[in-house]
């Protein structure tokens, strides 16, 4: 397994050792010992979620405010997705950049996304099955969010515009809540 620092600090990709042969493959998905070697600290993920969507479907930006903040653990096990974490952490130098990685069934690799970061992921394949750990319980009191397109991201999901496909919630998102310097 190799677990690889994003240029967002605390946000890892995560690349399983696949073992293949004639009657299929195996890697390890998760494994809680050499993640939170890499994290330097415990992960307790309380909760698994799976989303199937169809294509064109962008998913966020969506974050939990603190004391109710989550860590996740995200992966794909059906179709390809354009994953993206934006960091929210105004401490960091890396506040309000983000990182964007493809996610699949065929390259299995997957991201950690530590409290503090926004997230969201756009289905580029006709359908999609993604899969995310959480280390806190869903809290709707504490639920926010950032649109999609927020004009000084300036995030590709490699969709058309004219493809996507969004929930109302998703679209009512606020475009002008931070300060992009």
């Amino acid at each position: 397994m190799k677990i690889t620092e994003t240029e967002l600090k605390g946000c890892f990709i995560i690349e399983p050792s696949v073992f293949e042969d004639e009657r299929g493959c195996f890697y390890e998905a998760f494994n809680k010992k050499k993640l939170e070697e890499a994290l330097g600290y415990q992960v307790n993920f309380v909760q698994d979620n799976v989303s199937v969507s169809k294509y064109g479907v962008v998913r966020g930006l969506h974050y939990q405010e603190a004391p109710f903040a989550q860590a996740k653990l995200v992966s794909v096990s059906k179709g390809r997705v354009q994953d993206v974490v934006v960091d929210l952490r105004k401490e960091n130098s890396t506040y309000l950049k983000h990182v964007s990685i493809e996610l699949s069934d065929v390259n299995r690799k997957m991201l950690f996304v530590p409290k503090g970061m926004a997230h969201g992921f756009a289905v580029l394949s006709d359908e999609a099955e993604f899969r995310y750990k959480v280390d806190e319980f869903y809290h709707k009191e504490a639920e926010r969010g950032m649109v999609y397109n927020h004009p000084d991201l300036a995030i590709d999901w490699h969709i058309e515009e004219k493809d996507l496909i969004l929930s109302e919630k998703d679209m009512k998102l606020p475009s002008t809540s931070f300060k992009i310097s």
